[in-house]
């Protein structure tokens, strides 16, 4: 047996850095049951922490040496939330190590990242929005896609939210929908009238499609159900067949839903309660949204802001 700073008993093996990576990773899969594109991401934040310490036994990283790593990271250009994301899962790695290999004390344990500058989300004005959803009829499917756009615009779902749907979840009369999203919460949004047009158009399309799953409101010409990338692929597909030259995808539906309702009825309560956020400050970001569109309207319009050539 070899021992650690804090005199705790550690197996030989676990000096070498390779099996206890192995190790940890047989654990993500495992028993944690992780997804494979989760536990490969683990492995490559955990690599990065191995080549960082140059041959240094991990079990004797100390939390000045965590620090070192991330500033020579952040030196490379990695912003605070990919800093953030790496200490998460080296602080994972140790406490796998102290669970299975007797490992002291965790050295990431009060290391924070630097804060990242706030990205504002990126949403379509009202004119590219309309432009967007307003689809010709063409092929077969310009129904089902016109449905989801008008869906995903009108009531702000997430884009695994509006995967998961099944026709049992829309109610035609009331016009609305629910959804299930984030922690199995469940909620009921209103559903626009052109997005209930839509459906009903759909809903006519989808009952002559052969080998139907029944439990799937959005489906291929097959009757499957459509997964999140496809339905990805159809949003940036349909922005780029409407000319909108934004690079287009589900959740920037969301932020619009968002920002122009709040544009419109400024009630920030009422936004967070449809977009299921937990917390009234993930959604206080759209504000900043609706104060960039007030500060255009104010450049564009008002006389004493107009700049003299």
């Amino acid at each position: 047996m070899t021992r650690v700073r804090d005199d705790k008993p550690v197996s030989a093996a676990a000096t070498d850095g390779g099996p206890l990576l192995q190790g940890y990773l047989d654990y993500l899969a495992h028993e944690k049951r992780l997804a494979a594109h989760t536990v490969h991401a683990y492995r490559r934040d955990v690599e990065s922490l191995m080549t960082l310490a140059e041959g240094r036994p991990l079990l004797r990283l100390t939390p000045h040496e965590i620090r070192r790593f991330i500033a020579q990271l952040h030196g490379r250009g990695l912003d605070g939330r990919s800093l953030a994301r790496q200490l998460s899962a080296w602080r994972g790695f140790y406490r796998y190590l102290a669970r299975d290999h007797g490992a002291g004390s965790n050295p990431c344990v009060g290391v924070r990242a630097p804060k990242s500058a706030k990205r504002l989300p990126q949403a379509l004005s009202p004119d590219e929005a309309q432009t967007l959803v307003e689809l010709p009829a063409g092929d077969d499917l310009a129904s089902r896609d016109r449905a989801m756009l008008e869906l995903f615009y009108s009531s702000g779902l997430r884009l695994a939210e509006l995967a998961a749907l099944a026709p049992a979840d829309v109610n035609l009369a009331d016009a609305t929908v629910t959804v299930t999203g984030k922690g199995s919460k469940t909620r009921v949004l209103p559903v626009g009238s052109h997005a209930i047009a839509a459906l009903k158009d759909w809903l006519g399309e989808r009952a002559g499609i052969a080998g139907l799953d029944p439990h799937a409101l959005f489906v291929s010409r097959t009757g499957r159900r459509l997964g999140v990338r496809a339905i990805q692929s159809r949003v940036h597909r349909r922005a780029q067949e409407q000319g909108v030259s934004t690079r287009v995808h589900p959740h920037m539906l969301r932020h619009s839903f968002a920002s122009h309702v709040l544009q419109s009825s400024s009630d920030l309560r009422a936004v967070q309660e449809m977009l299921g956020h937990a917390s009234i400050s993930t959604t206080q970001v759209y504000t900043q949204l609706d104060f960039q569109h007030l500060a255009k309207i104010y450049d564009a319009a008002h006389p004493r802001a107009k700049r003299k050539s």
